[in-house]
């Protein structure tokens, strides 16, 4: 199905979402048509904040926003929808478009599955009526579903439409990037050179696939990494976590800009605490990447001053390689919570493979590292 002809089903002049590989059509089609506009198109942290900002449309203007997301957000909007857009709360309607990952019967990864498995359930569960967009689905069916949408709509419901992997097309392309040097692949490179043998806790996405591919390049282990794939912006807190009870290990966090802003109370926990064992590492490159490229807002945040302000002890951002390898091995033995921000451009191999060994058997292997620590 055409994005052109799914929109003009919706009929809303307001959009806000968590970009989704699945629904790029809808994403390239929405930044072509808005771009960043606040009026009718803003790219959210997290799905909640995605939920918030649609009531917060709604309650201004008395029409029908729309949220996008992949199906992971669910998560993330399973409060506010059940304490505030609740027809027995404050009933404030909107619709839904969820890219359904890890639909059963289609091979995808492990991160993806039980989601996937879950998807319909949780929007049953939080009283949203939901329909499965398919490559079948026909424009008039479409229509009629809509038509029935907008009773429920009336009355303060909430309802979404599934969307099936390669439903949704889109003729016209995006073209997204940056002006930053140095590549991700390429500042990881460096930082697996300088962190050696400690542990690496990697974000979710093309990150994590770098980091291993990198150490199959060196023919090096994996038992030192943990590759966070899934639970976007938890990783730091993860980090935080085994740092407090390894105190005399250096831990290392590789982040990436939209995880941390999808969840940037972690980082006030973390600058609180404040462990002296910590690098947590920010690959800035201002863009949801791994699933399409369209931009965070990470172009407008300071993260430098907002971790100081924190609580965290030094804090530097970066764009050469020759400022990367001076401040690596500044961190490398720096007593204290630090902060190394590195802009990077967009861009990965097209070749860029994945994992061949379970979430499981990575998590055993980094246990069984991290008992050998001291």
């Amino acid at each position: 199905m055409q994005v052109e002809s799914f929109i003009k089903v919706l009929d809303s002049d307001f959009y806000t979402g968590v970009p989704d590989s699945q629904l790029k059509p809808l994403c390239n089609y929405l930044m072509n048509t808005y771009g960043i506009d606040p009026q009718h198109h803003v790219i959210a942290a997290n799905e909640g904040n995605c939920v918030a900002l649609a009531t917060g449309y709604h309650l201004a203007t008395g029409k029908i926003p729309v949220v996008y997301m992949q199906n992971s957000g669910e998560g993330n909007v399973i409060n506010p929808i059940a304490s505030l857009t609740n027809d027995n709360v404050y009933a404030v309607p909107m619709v839904f478009i969820v890219g359904w990952r890890g639909q059963p019967g289609i091979h995808d990864e492990p991160q993806h599955v039980y989601q996937g498995k879950i998807t319909k359930q949780l929007l049953a569960i939080m009283d949203i009526e939901s329909f499965v967009i398919t490559k079948n689905t026909s424009y008039d069916e479409l229509e009629i579903v809509m038509a029935y949408y907008r009773t429920l709509l009336a009355k303060g419901k909430s309802v979404a439409f599934i969307i099936e992997k390669g439903v949704l097309e889109y003729d016209a392309s995006v073209a997204y990037g940056n002006n930053y040097i140095i590549s991700r692949e390429e500042a990881l490179t460096y930082i697996l050179s300088v962190s050696g043998n400690d542990p690496v806790i990697c974000t979710t996405g093309k990150a994590s696939r770098e980091v291993y591919e990198i150490r199959e390049k060196r023919r090096q282990g994996h038992g030192c990494d943990f590759l966070t794939v899934g639970s976007m912006g938890h990783s730091s807190s993860i980090a935080l976590g085994i740092a407090l009870q390894k105190p005399e290990t250096k831990i290392w966090c590789i982040d990436g800009d939209g995880a941390v802003l999808m969840h940037m109370g972690a980082i006030a926990v973390i600058g609180a605490n404040a462990p002296h064992n910590m690098v947590h590492i920010v690959i800035n490159n201002e863009a949801h990447e791994t699933v399409g490229g369209m931009p965070t807002v990470a172009g407008k945040t300071d993260f430098v001053a907002m971790v100081m302000a924190c609580g965290y002890q030094y804090a530097v951002c970066v764009q050469s390689v020759q400022e990367l390898e001076t401040e690596l091995k500044r961190v490398k033995t720096y007593e204290g919570l630090c902060l190394l921000e590195i802009k990077c451009r967009l861009g990965a191999r097209d070749d860029l493979g994945r994992p061949v060994s379970s979430p499981i058997e990575n998590k055993e292997a980094f246990m069984d590292f991290l008992d050998k620590k001291v």
